[in-house]
């Protein structure tokens, strides 16, 4: 009974009905070949403005969100005590002056007197010493001086870079010391912008070889993380790291951009192509007709006799919609592109649409 059971089924399993699918052909296309990754934009360069000497803030010369210029007065701390010290110092130095003056001429008397046996060596001997220690004192005045201008200096704090100022954190009225952990602004300088990246370890290699060929540094493409069809800004690698985070197995890179629009923003996250070379030759298919399991990614490709089987793939990166496979795949191979979840090795097809580009 189980025999005959089987034997009537049979026939239905030869002639179930063909699954309607629809199919593409693996091609070789001359494509632009880059890598992908994720990143983050950073500022060209950051300065915490701190005082470098206590005192209270008098002014602030800067607006919060403002461009600054580099040099531009940001703020004042009350320089008076300072200026106080400055002429103490100045009026030391021109006491000792004198001072040095007037023993440089008994020096001159002494050593007349000496010639004409009237002075004693011991005596001549005592006055080039006071000479001396005066000079000294002279110098120390000066080094004096020098240091009290310095400190007086501090009192008036530039921009040390051109930028973008951020909140200002301390308000005029307020004492600031040189230990101060905040500092008074911080500068971002967003025009030009950088954007930290990573990419695996196996990228290394090949990066390498790029920059050797290429005599230009290698151009990186930043995309908004939710629309990669409108570039943000085009810029140029500054940094292969030269080292490989092994808690990561990614390597880090740095890219630098023109930013006059301020479309990147200190902070904002990225995607980055990183391109390898102008164009390149690639075998290539729909992203979408790429599928994975437990054991990696797979397609299902047709054969001679419109059955289907799978056929895993290595695929180097998806880029543009497309999938550029390195393994698995010859050119001009059929592959099922819509329609996989109805699908199981062996299952025989039949062709719905072409794929719009692409070759049945």
């Amino acid at each position: 009974m189980r025999r005959s059971d089987a034997v009537a089924q049979a026939p239905q399993v030869a002639h179930a009905p063909a699954i309607s699918v629809t199919t593409v052909r693996a091609q070789e296309r001359d494509i632009p070949l880059y890598l992908a990754g994720v990143g983050t934009a950073t500022a060209n360069a950051s300065v915490t403005v701190k005082a470098r000497i206590d005192g209270q803030l008098d002014k602030v010369g800067f607006s919060e969100g403002q461009d600054v210029r580099e040099g531009q007065l940001l703020a004042q701390i009350d320089p008076r005590a300072l200026q106080a010290q400055l002429a103490q110092a100045q009026a030391q130095q021109a006491r000792d002056q004198a001072q040095l003056g007037n023993a440089q001429a008994d020096l001159q008397r002494y050593m007349t007197l000496r010639r004409q046996d009237a002075a004693t060596q011991q005596q001549l001997d005592t006055q080039k010493a006071l000479v001396a220690q005066l000079d000294a004192a002279v110098k120390t005045d000066e080094a004096q001086i020098k240091y009290a201008k310095v400190q007086l200096g501090y009192t008036t704090i530039k921009a040390p870079i051109s930028g973008r100022a951020g909140a200002r954190l301390v308000d005029p009225g307020n004492i600031v010391h040189a230990a101060d952990a905040n500092g008074l602004v911080v500068i971002n300088q967003i025009d030009p912008m950088t954007v930290q990246f990573t990419l695996p370890e196996e990228a290394v290699p090949a990066i390498n070889r790029a920059q050797r060929a290429s005599r230009q540094p290698l151009k990186v493409t930043a995309y908004a993380r939710s629309n990669n069809d409108a570039p943000l800004a085009t810029g140029q690698l500054i940094l292969l790291n030269n080292q490989i985070d092994t808690s990561s197995g990614t390597v880090q890179l740095k890219a630098r951009f023109a930013n006059p629009q301020h479309a990147l923003w200190p902070g904002q996250y990225v995607n980055v192509n990183l391109q390898m070379s102008e164009r390149g030759m690639a075998l290539t298919l729909p992203a979408a007709a790429v599928q994975r399991n437990q054991d990696g990614t797979y397609v299902y490709i047709v054969k001679a006799d419109d059955t289907v089987a799978i056929q895993p793939i290595e695929v180097v990166r998806i880029q543009d919609g497309m999938a550029v496979i390195g393994k698995g795949l010859a050119s001009a191979q059929r592959v099922v592109l819509d329609g996989q979840y109805k699908l199981k090795p062996g299952s025989r097809i039949t062709e719905a649409s072409a794929a719009k580009g692409y070759a049945k």
